[in-house]
């Protein structure tokens, strides 16, 4: 498990839940799950990135909670989810879990909306044909994320040869050095890689004390998960209204990755652009994150459980997805009627 998962102060500091458990997966391994917000409110879960823990959330859950159920674990290996055997780190596992937690956290028949951030997105891609996922999700936040390519990709290290590119990546993903005590040079070293050159003190700071919590063994398993990472065809089905959202400035899960998402999900609802943000968006912008995921529950979970939506009035997302509908319908050629000559000519 994790050795440390926050120090920061203010927003950042993990709001106290108000239930706590362990979830067991398919394989039978123990994952540390919380619940924050009323019992009975809409509920959003959400699935953290490689290297992090639930404490990421921290600024988005004190958002939501006022009026949401928003239900957190921690992947594996990750925070205070134990680690497992070498052989259980893959996408198969990623999806068990997440189903897992579903099933532990949900009542009978409701839905959810799903967040997922870096490794969390892929999470909900791994589990988009997992028929328990298509009976509990109402809509879906891909945050941050890709679904094959990062070693190839990555701007981490910006070589010019996509071979020696992916090789150097490679080794980075893999890697098992202990990244330290959070110093000064860690911290600089940590915002180039992960963050926006607009990232605040406070965001740095709890960035790196839940970074540097992962152990180094945890962190190069799921790392060569990432560099064999091949979800596009997952993303084809993950059929539930999906928005995507990312930063410009993302080193690790370049805009290339969202719009190539934007561009195969069955549902998109629009793709959200970040002017200078980095990888780390829950942290760097928390509001726009939960903004999304506030969206999603009143367009799409809101009439599912007794909250009634507004009558014979569209939401700016609505208008938007009828509008591109409309443009694409537009764009495909028009046939014109047969003419009465030309069916007789037909019928004869």
């Amino acid at each position: 498990m994790s050795r440390l998962t926050h120090r920061a102060g203010g927003a950042y500091v993990p709001p106290v839940p108000r239930e706590k458990l362990m979830v067991t997966s398919a394989d039978g391994a123990r994952l540390y799950a919380e619940i924050h917000g009323p019992q009975g409110a809409p509920a959003v879960v959400l699935s953290h990135g490689w290297t992090c823990s639930t404490a990421f959330w921290a600024p988005v859950v004190r958002d939501l909670a006022a009026d949401h159920r928003v239900v957190l674990y921690d992947q594996r290996g990750h925070g205070r989810t134990p680690a497992v055997r070498p052989g259980g780190y893959g996408t198969g596992a990623l999806a068990d879990d997440l189903v897992a937690v579903l099933e532990a956290t949900l009542g009978t028949g409701e839905r959810t909306v799903l967040g997922g951030h870096s490794l969390g997105g892929m999470t909900l891609m791994a589990a988009a044909g997992r028929p328990q996922l298509r009976a509990r999700a109402a809509a879906a936040l891909l945050c941050s994320t890709g679904s094959a390519g990062l070693a190839t990709e990555s701007r981490v290290v910006p070589l010019r040869h996509p071979g020696l590119r992916r090789r150097v990546h490679r080794a980075m993903l893999g890697s098992r050095a202990p990244l330290g005590p959070v110093t000064p040079l860690g911290k600089r070293i940590l915002r180039y890689v992960t963050m926006g050159a607009g990232a605040t003190a406070e965001q740095l700071e709890a960035c790196a004390r839940i970074v540097h919590a992962c152990p180094p063994v945890v962190r190069s398993h799921w790392g060569k998960v990432l560099y064999r990472l091949e979800l596009t065809g997952g993303a084809a089905r993950l059929d539930v209204p999906t928005a995507v959202l990312t930063g410009t400035a993302d080193r690790l899960t370049p805009l290339v990755h969202a719009r190539r998402l934007a561009s195969v999900l069955p549902d998109c609802r629009g793709l959200t652009e970040l002017p200078g943000l980095g990888h780390m968006t829950p942290l760097e912008d928390p509001g726009a994150v939960a903004g999304l995921l506030r969206e999603l529950v009143q367009e799409h979970l809101a009439p599912r459980t007794g909250v009634p939506a507004p009558q014979g009035e569209r939401t700016p997302q609505q208008k938007q997805h009828k509008q591109q509908k409309q443009q694409k319908q537009s764009a495909q050629p028009q046939q014109s009627e047969p003419s009465e000559r030309q069916k007789k000519e037909k019928a004869a």
